[in-house]
Order: structure tokens, then C-alpha cells, then sequence
């Protein structure tokens, strides 16, 4: 946990950086319930396989899995429900017009917490090929060997 920002980092997505180029980072909000922020702060939430829509000049994300909250009992919130992103509009303009016209996806990168608040990473992406895919590999491996040789010098 970085101290002096205030910042605790819940989840990352390690899957987007792997399956897309990205770009343009954004902080948004999201609009939650109760028993969503409690199971934030306890960490049951996944954002892998979640991505960014947009409908009517607002963002929503869509697949962001929050499990329910343990003590929630009848106001338990539904885990994949879609919820609201808090953008300006402005924002929410730019990345829609770069969706509509370049090809582009939304995907967020990692969710933390900022003066208790529930914060998402969201960033511009562009699919990897497979190739590219292999060299990311490929990198990846020669850090690790060569961290390793370091290691045992």
C-alpha cells in the first residue's frame, strides 16, 4: 500500500497487457452498492474478462465480477450486473469516438481504493496479434533468466 498517495491497489489486469497495446490511461469512478464496496475492501472482485461500453453519452463496464458480500443477506448485489463508470463528458466523447472510428477497446487495467473511494484504471486498447503475443513471451522469459543469472553471480 503506497502511503502517501493513499492509494491501495485491489486487482490487476495482467490479461490486458498481454492481449493489447495500450494507451491514454483514464481514472474513473464507478457507481456501487453497499455490499459491492465491502467486497471491494476484502478483495473478491475480478476484472479479466471485463470491458468498457458505451450507451446513451454515459460508460458502463460490463463482466467486472464482484462476488457477494459474506454478511449481505437480502441486499446482496447480483455479482456481473453492469454498472455506471463516472466519467466528464468530454471523456466519455473522446473515447467513444476513438472506439467508433480506430478500431479501438475500452478494458480496464487494475481497480484500487483512493481515500476509500473505489477508483478504475481504464485505458484505449488495440489487440495483439499472435506474434506479438510470442515476443511479450519471449521477453519475459530472457528478463526472468537473465534475473537469474544476476542472482547466482
Amino acid at each position: 500500500m503506497e502511503k502517501s498517495s493513499g492509494i491501495k491497489v485491489v486487482v490487476n489486469n495482467k490479461k490486458a497487457s498481454f492481449n493489447y497495446f495500450l494507451s491514454d490511461f483514464l481514472e474513473a469512478g464507478l457507481v456501487l452498492k453497499g455490499t459491492e464496496i465491502k467486497s471491494i475492501k476484502e478483495g473478491k472482485v475480478s476484472i479479466s474478462d471485463a470491458y468498457v461500453v458505451f450507451k446513451n453519452g454515459e460508460a458502463f463496464i460490463l463482466n467486472m465480477n464482484i462476488s457477494e458480500y459474506d454478511k449481505g443477506n437480502i441486499f446482496n448485489h447480483d455479482p456481473l450486473r453492469t454498472r455506471k463508470l463516472l466519467l466528464n463528458k468530454h471523456e466519455i466523447l473522446k473515447y467513444e469516438q476513438k472506439t467508433i472510428k480506430d478500431g479501438y477497446t475500452v478494458v480496464p487495467t487494475r481497480l484500487y481504493l483512493k481515500k476509500g473511494r473505489a477508483k478504475l484504471e481504464i485505458a484505449l486498447a488495440k489487440g495483439k496479434k499472435n506474434f506479438d503475443k510470442r515476443e511479450a513471451i519471449k521477453e519475459r522469459d530472457d528478463k526472468r533468466d537473465m534475473a537469474k543469472a544476476l542472482k547466482r553471480n
